[in-house]
């Protein structure tokens, strides 16, 4: 069972910028973010492979940046010039063919 473990998340004003961090205990192919805020679905936020391709959905497209270091199966997740609709918990996500798994979440809050 792969574990992933987050750290990084807290309050942030407007136009601030945060950067998250996910462990995993084992080395995995796809590597990535989710977000859920309050009365919302669970959302993709970006995702990374091993090789390094990337994507991301388009409300975080050039204010966020995600990036691995294989050598310790670490993702993370650089949030730029944040905004208030940012707001909610994020999940790491990790899936090895079709297993997924999940982290237990950070809370992000962009509040003045």
């Amino acid at each position: 069972q792969v574990q992933l473990v987050e750290s990084g998340g807290g309050l942030v004003q407007p136009g601030g910028s945060l950067r998250l961090s996910c462990v995993a205990s084992e080395s995995i192919f796809s590597l990535g973010w989710y977000r859920q805020a309050p009365g919302k679905q669970r959302e993709l936020v970006a995702t990374i492979r091993t090789s390094g391709t990337s994507n991301y959905a388009d409300s975080v497209k050039g204010r966020f940046t995600i990036s691995r270091d294989n050598a310790k199966n670490t993702v993370y997740l650089q949030m730029n010039s944040l905004k208030p609709e940012d707001t909610a918990v994020y999940y790491c996500y990790g899936r090895r063919v079709i297993t997924e798994y999940w982290g237990q979440g950070t809370q992000v809050t962009v509040s003045s």
